[in-house]
């Protein structure tokens, strides 16, 4: 017969006996959920599951994902851990970067089993997330100082930052303007010597941002069952040119502002720029006046894509779509 425990998941099954009750039933086969398997051996040798948070800038990795040849984020980040506990560990990262790209907060899992190094085999509690994060730094500044761990905590074996993450949020920063890009903005931004039509390019991001197929914007090889994606943000605002990137407050507080003046705008026989809120401090773009050794600044747009899961380079396809629509060379109809 099959006996089935309501509470643990777990199936027994028993073989009864022929011989009148004078032998005890056996169990033949015991099975479990692979996940609470997982659990159940990961408490018996107080394997910890770490989140954690890093920073990185991408110039010199060859993307997020290891690979066997090329630097990469989660190659050089397993090394660290790997000098840190002593074993190799498996790093899982909620998002995946390509070569060149940057990382506020890129958020990764990784199960750890602290052994004693004076008593190999001895096992012993599990570190302390501030433990784990100092002591990989310190590893990881002996590279290239361009990957830092940000935070760290304990979490549950069941917890996965790839599968659980809610929701993942890219900045692009364009810098329009014919003077040459600064020295310090190498990597950091797209130079686009063009001017930006702002409103423009707001307008297409109100076409764009919702539930739609965006099977023109991912790239060829890209592995999603499906191109429909929910793209829950898509701004364009203008800010100080500096390497920040505007909270949600800011956006919505600039985007506000921007509306308010578009309803003036269609209400009103006067007519309002609607770039003139946009501006942050036009002066500085112009040449003219400029003292002598001062840089002339240009006009920092930053580009805000969120949502759940993207198409493969859907990011980057659509900022490229925006600066398009800002320089002229697409309509809001054609961008759609």
């Amino acid at each position: 017969m099959t006996h089935q425990n309501p509470s643990t998941k777990h199936t027994v099954e028993f073989e009864e006996s022929s011989d009148n009750n004078n032998r005890p039933s056996k169990i033949s086969k015991i099975e479990y959920d692979g996940e609470e398997e997982e659990e159940m051996k990961n408490q018996e040798r107080k394997i910890q599951r770490y989140l954690m948070a890093i920073e990185y800038i991408g110039t010199r990795f060859f993307g997020s994902q290891k690979q066997l040849t090329d630097r990469t984020v989660v190659g050089v980040l397993e090394e660290a851990f790997c000098k840190f506990v002593g074993q190799p560990v498996s790093i899982i990262c909620s998002s995946r970067t390509d070569a060149g790209v940057h990382a506020l907060s890129n958020v990764c899992h990784v199960d750890i089993e602290r052994i004693s190094k004076r008593k190999p085999g001895q096992v012993l509690q599990p570190h302390e997330p501030a433990v784990v994060r100092r002591a990989v730094n310190h590893f990881l500044q002996k590279q290239h100082g361009d990957l830092m761990v940000i935070d760290v905590r304990c979490v549950s074996s069941d917890f996965h930052a790839r599968y659980k993450a809610q929701e993942r949020t890219y900045f692009y920063r364009l810098l329009s303007g014919p003077e040459p890009l600064s020295t310090l903005e190498k990597d950091r931004a797209w130079h686009v010597q063009e001017d930006l039509n702002l409103p423009a390019m707001q307008e297409a991001c109100r076409v764009l941002v919702g539930h739609h197929d965006f099977s023109s914007f991912r790239a060829t090889g890209c592995q999603a069952k499906s191109p429909i994606r929910s793209l829950d943000e898509l701004s364009v605002v203008e800010v100080i040119q500096s390497p920040y990137f505007p909270s949600l407050m800011d956006r919505e507080r600039q985007m506000k502002v921007t509306d308010d003046l578009h309803d003036c705008h269609s209400n009103s026989e006067a007519v309002i720029p609607l770039s003139s809120s946009a501006r942050i401090n036009e002066v500085q773009t112009t040449n003219e006046d400029v003292e002598f050794g001062k840089r002339r600044f240009h006009r920092c747009l930053v580009v805000t894509a969120r949502a759940r899961a993207f198409l493969y380079h859907q990011v980057r396809l659509l900022v490229g779509v925006l600066k398009a629509v800002g320089t002229g060379n697409l309509t809001v109809p054609d961008g759609s």
